[in-house]
């Protein structure tokens, strides 16, 4: 599956699934959680769809509400990836990265499989201005490294302006592997 997934030439994103992603994204950086939701101001979640040719359709936004990033042994292990590629940023580190649970990622899998779909790729926000990458809507160098062999696309949803979300794609978080998004009107 993986060499399929890499050889996506586009992507088709559904206005109603592009308002599904910018709606968790608004909310979450709005403090409005839901219950059993991890309680930061980050939105993440899982892409889903199916092929066409070498197009592929997004048809399933699945929201990860369970982050164990503050949970040994998983915080050991991203605190070593931030202290080593992490740029400082308003957030401090020991509040940045996200890792999902093996369990919702497991039941993520099962609703793609039941559904016929594939899992391309996680989106991510960035919603903090840098002098050097005012927009943030590309993959950072930890970006990067979190999404290295995953065999995965990255998307940044950009919300340094929330009246102008920005999304696109990054095979592997890399910035020149980029691969366009069409946002389209509701099948």
């Amino acid at each position: 599956m993986g060499k399929r997934i890499k050889g996506i030439k586009r992507f088709h994103l559904p206005c109603s699934k592009w308002d599904e992603i910018i709606y968790h994204c608004n909310r979450k950086l709005a403090g409005r959680f839901l219950p059993g939701e991890d309680r930061t101001k980050r939105a993440y979640g899982l892409v889903a769809g199916t092929f066409d040719g070498p197009d592929f359709l997004i048809s399933l936004i699945l929201p990860l509400k369970k982050n164990l990033r503050a949970i040994e042994p998983y915080k050991g292990y991203m605190d070593r990836i931030m202290s080593q590629s992490a740029i400082p940023s308003k957030t401090p580190l020991s509040k940045r990265g996200w890792i999902t649970d093996p369990e919702e990622l497991r039941e993520c899998c099962k609703i793609c499989d039941t559904q016929g779909l594939t899992i391309a790729g996680s989106y991510h926000v960035h919603a903090v201005a840098w002098s050097h990458d005012p927009l943030r809507d590309t993959p950072t160098k930890l970006d990067a490294v979190l999404a290295r062999n995953s065999g995965l696309f990255t998307f940044i949803v950009s919300m340094v302006d929330v009246k102008h979300p920005v999304i696109r794609a990054f095979y592997e978080g890399i910035k020149d592997k980029e691969v366009p998004i069409t946002i389209e009107p509701n099948p």
